[in-house]
Formats: structure tokens, sequence, C-alpha cells
């Protein structure tokens, strides 16, 4: 399933997510703006895992001073698509 997240709260814009509906498995990730190389490490090292897992262990991670992160808003893109 392909779907965009429009980020709030982080430089990044939005979120483009692939991910495979029957197995849970994110396919690939591609954040629009923020900063290059982190976000398309996290993309990278994301690729081909549960999103669940994913959540866990991204969900909750700040950027400085603000509530959230680029991270963060990945796992809360993934939460809303799970939870589709």
């Amino acid at each position: 399933m392909k779907t965009i997240y429009e980020t709030k709260g982080t430089c990044s814009k939005a979120i483009e997510l692939d991910i495979d509906e029957a197995t849970g498995v994110i396919n690939s990730v591609q954040f629009l703006g923020g900063c290059p190389g982190n976000t398309f490490g996290v993309a990278q090292l994301v690729k081909g895992q549960k999103a669940e897992d994913v959540i866990s262990k991204l969900e909750g991670i700040t950027c400085g001073v603000k509530p959230t992160s680029c991270p963060d808003q990945l796992a809360q893109a993934l939460r809303q698509v799970m939870n589709r």
C-alpha cells in the first residue's frame, strides 16, 4: 500500500510510504524535505523491517527542543497506516 503522510513539527514536509499490507513489511520510505543524509539513512535502515518493530524503536524520539522528529513522524505515519 502506497501512501503519503504529511508531517507535523519537522523540517520534512511529508513521508512517502510503501508497505506490504499482508505482512506489514516496509518496502520503501522517502522523506520529502528535511536533512537529506539523516532521512535517507533512516529510510534505508527501515526498509525490509516490520512496521510494528520500527514504530516501537522510533516513536517518541525528539529533535532538539522540538517535541517530535523525522523518525517519530515516520512512526506516526506507520501507526496511521497500520490502523486502517
